[in-house]
C-alpha cells in the first residue's frame, strides 16, 4: 500500500484518483506523520444479499436420496 502526505495528495489528487482506479490499489494519505485517510477505489454493494454466494457454497452429500433412519415424527 502506498503512502502519501496530504499535501502532496492535495497537490496530485486528480492523477491519485484515476491511478488508484486503475491499479485497484489503496493510498494511505497521513497528516503530521498519522495516518488519516485511506484512498481506495470505488466497488457498488448489490441491491440484495439474495444470491450473493450463489455458485460458492457446495454441498457434497446427497440431500435428495432418502435416509436408511427410522424416525418417530409424532
Amino acid at each position: 500500500m502506498q503512502t502519501i502526505t496530504a499535501s502532496e495528495f492535495k497537490a496530485k489528487c486528480l492523477h491519485l484518483m484515476d491511478e488508484v482506479n486503475r491499479t485497484g490499489e489503496e493510498i494511505t494519505i497521513t497528516k503530521n506523520g498519522k495516518p488519516v485517510s485511506v484512498l481506495k477505489p470505488y466497488s457498488a454493494l448489490p441491491k440484495t444479499l439474495f444470491g450473493l454466494h450463489k455458485g460458492k457454497v457446495q454441498s457434497k452429500d446427497d440431500l435428495i436420496s432418502p435416509v436408511d433412519m427410522d424416525w418417530d415424527a409424532d
